[in-house]
Protein backbone atom coordinates (compact mmCIF):
# COMPACT_ATOMS: atom_id res chain seq x y z
CA UNK A 1 0.00 0.00 0.00
CA UNK A 2 1.36 3.39 -0.96
CA UNK A 3 1.68 5.93 1.87
CA UNK A 4 -0.65 8.88 1.87
CA UNK A 5 0.83 12.05 0.36
CA UNK A 6 0.68 13.89 3.68
CA UNK A 7 2.71 16.86 2.43
CA UNK A 8 0.39 17.38 -0.50
CA UNK A 9 -2.72 17.05 1.67
CA UNK A 10 -1.33 19.42 4.30
CA UNK A 11 -0.51 22.01 1.65
CA UNK A 12 -3.97 21.60 0.14
CA UNK A 13 -5.64 22.14 3.51
CA UNK A 14 -3.51 25.18 4.31
CA UNK A 15 -4.21 26.87 1.01
CA UNK A 16 -7.83 25.77 0.93
CA UNK A 17 -8.26 27.04 4.48
CA UNK A 18 -7.57 30.55 3.24
CA UNK A 19 -10.58 30.27 0.94
CA UNK A 20 -12.74 28.87 3.75
CA UNK A 21 -11.80 31.75 6.02
CA UNK A 22 -12.46 34.20 3.20
CA UNK A 23 -16.01 32.82 2.88
CA UNK A 24 -16.81 32.32 6.55
CA UNK A 25 -15.50 35.53 8.13
CA UNK A 26 -17.75 38.04 6.27
CA UNK A 27 -20.83 35.87 6.80
CA UNK A 28 -20.01 35.34 10.46
CA UNK A 29 -19.49 39.08 10.91
CA UNK A 30 -22.86 39.76 9.30
CA UNK A 31 -24.63 37.27 11.55
CA UNK A 32 -22.81 38.57 14.62
CA UNK A 33 -23.96 42.12 13.92
CA UNK A 34 -27.58 41.19 14.61
CA UNK A 35 -29.31 40.20 17.82
CA UNK A 36 -32.29 37.88 18.04
CA UNK A 37 -34.50 40.83 18.90
CA UNK A 38 -33.45 42.85 15.89
CA UNK A 39 -34.05 39.88 13.60
CA UNK A 40 -37.52 39.43 15.06
CA UNK A 41 -38.32 43.08 14.42
CA UNK A 42 -37.11 42.81 10.84
CA UNK A 43 -39.09 39.60 10.29
CA UNK A 44 -42.23 41.29 11.66
CA UNK A 45 -42.22 43.88 8.87
CA UNK A 46 -44.83 43.01 6.20
CA UNK A 47 -42.71 44.41 3.33
CA UNK A 48 -39.74 42.28 4.36
CA UNK A 49 -41.82 39.11 4.62
CA UNK A 50 -43.47 39.82 1.29
CA UNK A 51 -40.13 40.34 -0.45
CA UNK A 52 -38.64 37.14 0.97
CA UNK A 53 -41.71 35.07 0.13
CA UNK A 54 -41.71 36.50 -3.39
CA UNK A 55 -38.07 35.48 -3.84
CA UNK A 56 -38.74 31.97 -2.59
CA UNK A 57 -41.82 31.55 -4.80
CA UNK A 58 -40.25 32.99 -7.94
CA UNK A 59 -37.07 30.95 -7.44
CA UNK A 60 -39.14 27.78 -7.08
CA UNK A 61 -41.00 28.55 -10.32
CA UNK A 62 -37.72 29.28 -12.12
CA UNK A 63 -36.30 25.99 -10.85
CA UNK A 64 -39.35 24.08 -12.05
CA UNK A 65 -39.02 25.64 -15.51
CA UNK A 66 -35.29 24.83 -15.52
CA UNK A 67 -36.14 21.21 -14.68
CA UNK A 68 -38.69 20.95 -17.51
CA UNK A 69 -36.56 22.50 -20.27
CA UNK A 70 -33.02 22.22 -18.89
CA UNK A 71 -32.82 18.56 -17.86
CA UNK A 72 -33.90 17.30 -21.32
CA UNK A 73 -31.21 19.49 -22.89
CA UNK A 74 -28.69 18.03 -20.46
CA UNK A 75 -29.73 14.52 -21.52
CA UNK A 76 -29.33 15.40 -25.19
CA UNK A 77 -25.87 16.86 -24.58
CA UNK A 78 -24.83 13.82 -22.57
CA UNK A 79 -26.09 11.15 -24.95
CA UNK A 80 -26.06 12.61 -28.46
CA UNK A 81 -23.19 13.51 -30.77
CA UNK A 82 -23.97 16.17 -33.34
CA UNK A 83 -22.27 19.03 -35.19
CA UNK A 84 -22.10 22.15 -33.06
CA UNK A 85 -22.42 20.33 -29.76
CA UNK A 86 -19.63 22.43 -28.29
CA UNK A 87 -21.39 25.59 -29.44
CA UNK A 88 -24.61 24.51 -27.71
CA UNK A 89 -22.68 23.85 -24.50
CA UNK A 90 -21.05 27.26 -24.77
CA UNK A 91 -24.43 28.95 -25.25
CA UNK A 92 -25.69 27.29 -22.08
CA UNK A 93 -22.72 28.75 -20.19
CA UNK A 94 -23.08 32.31 -21.51
CA UNK A 95 -25.19 33.54 -18.55
CA UNK A 96 -22.34 32.51 -16.25
CA UNK A 97 -19.92 34.75 -18.12
CA UNK A 98 -21.86 37.94 -18.86
CA UNK A 99 -22.41 40.58 -16.14
CA UNK A 100 -25.94 40.31 -14.86
CA UNK A 101 -26.61 43.97 -15.59
CA UNK A 102 -25.94 43.05 -19.22
CA UNK A 103 -28.33 40.10 -18.85
CA UNK A 104 -31.02 42.39 -17.46
CA UNK A 105 -30.70 44.86 -20.34
CA UNK A 106 -30.71 42.02 -22.89
CA UNK A 107 -33.85 40.57 -21.32
CA UNK A 108 -35.45 44.01 -21.40
CA UNK A 109 -35.10 44.08 -25.18
CA UNK A 110 -37.02 40.81 -25.40
CA UNK A 111 -39.46 40.85 -22.48
CA UNK A 112 -39.89 44.60 -21.87
CA UNK A 113 -42.92 46.67 -22.88
CA UNK A 114 -41.57 47.12 -26.40
CA UNK A 115 -39.63 43.88 -26.44
CA UNK A 116 -39.78 41.25 -29.17
CA UNK A 117 -41.86 38.90 -27.02
CA UNK A 118 -42.99 41.26 -24.26
CA UNK A 119 -45.13 43.44 -26.53
CA UNK A 120 -46.66 40.40 -28.26
CA UNK A 121 -47.45 38.69 -24.95
CA UNK A 122 -49.04 41.86 -23.60
CA UNK A 123 -51.30 42.37 -26.63
CA UNK A 124 -52.30 38.80 -27.39
CA UNK A 125 -51.77 36.78 -24.21
CA UNK A 126 -52.44 39.45 -21.58
CA UNK A 127 -49.10 38.47 -20.04
CA UNK A 128 -46.73 41.13 -18.76
CA UNK A 129 -43.14 40.72 -17.66
CA UNK A 130 -42.77 44.15 -16.03
CA UNK A 131 -44.12 44.62 -12.55
CA UNK A 132 -45.09 40.94 -12.28
CA UNK A 133 -43.68 37.71 -10.95
CA UNK A 134 -43.41 36.46 -14.54
CA UNK A 135 -40.59 38.92 -15.21
CA UNK A 136 -38.83 37.93 -12.00
CA UNK A 137 -39.00 34.25 -12.99
CA UNK A 138 -37.59 35.06 -16.44
CA UNK A 139 -34.65 36.98 -14.95
CA UNK A 140 -33.95 34.27 -12.38
CA UNK A 141 -34.19 31.52 -14.96
CA UNK A 142 -31.73 33.21 -17.32
CA UNK A 143 -28.94 33.47 -14.76
CA UNK A 144 -29.52 30.14 -12.98
CA UNK A 145 -30.46 27.64 -15.70
CA UNK A 146 -26.82 26.77 -16.56
CA UNK A 147 -26.43 25.15 -13.14
CA UNK A 148 -29.35 22.81 -13.82
CA UNK A 149 -28.11 21.86 -17.28
CA UNK A 150 -24.44 21.37 -16.41
CA UNK A 151 -24.99 19.34 -13.25
CA UNK A 152 -27.68 17.17 -14.85
CA UNK A 153 -25.42 16.60 -17.85
CA UNK A 154 -22.65 15.31 -15.59
CA UNK A 155 -25.21 13.11 -13.84
CA UNK A 156 -26.34 11.59 -17.13
CA UNK A 157 -22.76 11.12 -18.33
CA UNK A 158 -22.02 9.16 -15.14
CA UNK A 159 -24.66 6.58 -16.07
CA UNK A 160 -23.07 3.70 -17.97
CA UNK A 161 -24.74 3.52 -21.43
CA UNK A 162 -24.27 -0.24 -21.36
CA UNK A 163 -26.97 -0.48 -18.68
CA UNK A 164 -29.41 1.25 -21.01
CA UNK A 165 -28.42 -1.03 -23.90
CA UNK A 166 -28.93 -4.14 -21.79
CA UNK A 167 -32.37 -2.91 -20.78
CA UNK A 168 -33.28 -2.34 -24.43
CA UNK A 169 -32.17 -5.89 -25.34
CA UNK A 170 -34.65 -7.38 -22.85
CA UNK A 171 -37.55 -5.52 -24.42
CA UNK A 172 -37.74 -2.23 -22.53
CA UNK A 173 -38.69 0.76 -24.65
CA UNK A 174 -36.58 3.95 -24.69
CA UNK A 175 -39.00 5.91 -22.51
CA UNK A 176 -39.19 3.12 -19.96
CA UNK A 177 -35.40 2.92 -19.88
CA UNK A 178 -35.24 6.65 -19.32
CA UNK A 179 -37.73 6.65 -16.44
CA UNK A 180 -36.68 3.44 -14.69
CA UNK A 181 -32.92 3.36 -15.21
CA UNK A 182 -31.35 6.59 -16.48
CA UNK A 183 -33.20 9.17 -14.39
CA UNK A 184 -32.90 7.26 -11.07
CA UNK A 185 -29.16 6.74 -11.61
CA UNK A 186 -28.63 10.37 -12.64
CA UNK A 187 -30.84 11.72 -9.85
CA UNK A 188 -28.01 13.04 -7.70
CA UNK A 189 -26.61 15.17 -10.48
CA UNK A 190 -30.06 16.46 -11.37
CA UNK A 191 -30.85 17.22 -7.73
CA UNK A 192 -27.57 19.06 -7.32
CA UNK A 193 -28.25 21.17 -10.37
CA UNK A 194 -31.77 22.07 -9.25
CA UNK A 195 -30.54 22.91 -5.75
CA UNK A 196 -27.88 25.23 -7.16
CA UNK A 197 -30.45 26.71 -9.55
CA UNK A 198 -32.81 27.49 -6.69
CA UNK A 199 -30.09 29.02 -4.54
CA UNK A 200 -28.76 31.11 -7.43
CA UNK A 201 -32.24 32.28 -8.38
CA UNK A 202 -33.00 33.50 -4.86
CA UNK A 203 -29.83 35.58 -4.81
CA UNK A 204 -30.27 37.26 -8.20
CA UNK A 205 -30.34 41.06 -8.07
CA UNK A 206 -29.10 42.86 -11.19
CA UNK A 207 -31.19 41.15 -13.87
CA UNK A 208 -34.31 41.36 -11.69
CA UNK A 209 -33.89 45.02 -10.76
CA UNK A 210 -33.42 46.03 -14.41
CA UNK A 211 -36.23 43.95 -15.90
CA UNK A 212 -38.80 44.25 -13.12
CA UNK A 213 -37.76 46.18 -9.98
CA UNK A 214 -41.32 46.10 -8.59
CA UNK A 215 -42.56 44.00 -6.90
CA UNK A 216 -39.34 43.81 -4.93
CA UNK A 217 -37.59 40.52 -4.34
CA UNK A 218 -35.50 40.10 -1.20
CA UNK A 219 -32.15 41.18 -2.75
CA UNK A 220 -33.78 44.27 -4.28
CA UNK A 221 -35.44 45.13 -0.96
CA UNK A 222 -32.12 44.77 0.86
CA UNK A 223 -30.55 47.19 -1.61
CA UNK A 224 -33.41 49.66 -1.10
CA UNK A 225 -33.02 49.47 2.68
CA UNK A 226 -29.29 50.09 2.31
CA UNK A 227 -29.87 53.19 0.17
CA UNK A 228 -32.64 54.60 2.37
CA UNK A 229 -31.60 53.69 5.90
CA UNK A 230 -27.97 52.57 5.77
CA UNK A 231 -25.99 49.48 6.60
CA UNK A 232 -27.59 48.43 9.88
CA UNK A 233 -31.15 48.26 8.57
CA UNK A 234 -30.08 46.37 5.46
CA UNK A 235 -27.91 44.00 7.50
CA UNK A 236 -30.92 42.80 9.47
CA UNK A 237 -32.82 41.65 6.39
CA UNK A 238 -29.61 40.33 4.83
CA UNK A 239 -29.02 38.14 7.88
CA UNK A 240 -32.59 36.89 7.80
CA UNK A 241 -32.35 35.99 4.12
CA UNK A 242 -28.98 34.32 4.68
CA UNK A 243 -30.42 32.15 7.45
CA UNK A 244 -33.42 31.10 5.36
CA UNK A 245 -31.22 30.33 2.34
CA UNK A 246 -28.80 28.24 4.37
CA UNK A 247 -31.62 26.24 5.96
CA UNK A 248 -33.18 25.54 2.56
CA UNK A 249 -29.82 24.60 1.04
CA UNK A 250 -29.08 22.14 3.84
CA UNK A 251 -32.61 20.70 3.58
CA UNK A 252 -32.41 20.20 -0.18
CA UNK A 253 -28.99 18.59 0.02
CA UNK A 254 -30.25 16.23 2.72
CA UNK A 255 -33.29 15.29 0.62
CA UNK A 256 -31.04 14.62 -2.37
CA UNK A 257 -28.30 12.70 -0.58
CA UNK A 258 -29.50 11.75 2.89
CA UNK A 259 -26.54 10.45 4.91
CA UNK A 260 -24.59 9.46 1.80
CA UNK A 261 -21.41 11.17 0.76
CA UNK A 262 -22.01 13.79 -1.90
CA UNK A 263 -19.57 13.63 -4.78
CA UNK A 264 -19.29 15.33 -8.10
CA UNK A 265 -20.37 18.65 -9.54
CA UNK A 266 -21.05 21.41 -7.06
CA UNK A 267 -20.41 19.29 -3.99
Amino acid sequence: MLPRPRGVLLTSWLLGGVLLVFIIVPLARLIGSQSAGSLMRVAARPDVRQAILLSLEAALLATCVAAVIGVPLAYALARAEFPGKGIVGAIVDIPLAVPHTVAGIALLFVFGRRGIFGGFADRWLDLRFWGTIAGIVVAMLFVSAPYAVNAARIGFEAVDPRLEKVARTIGMGPWRVLWTITLPLAWRGIATGLTLTYARAISEFAAVVILVYYPMTAPVKIYELFLRFGLNRAAGMATLLLAITLVLLILFRYVAYGQKKATGYGR
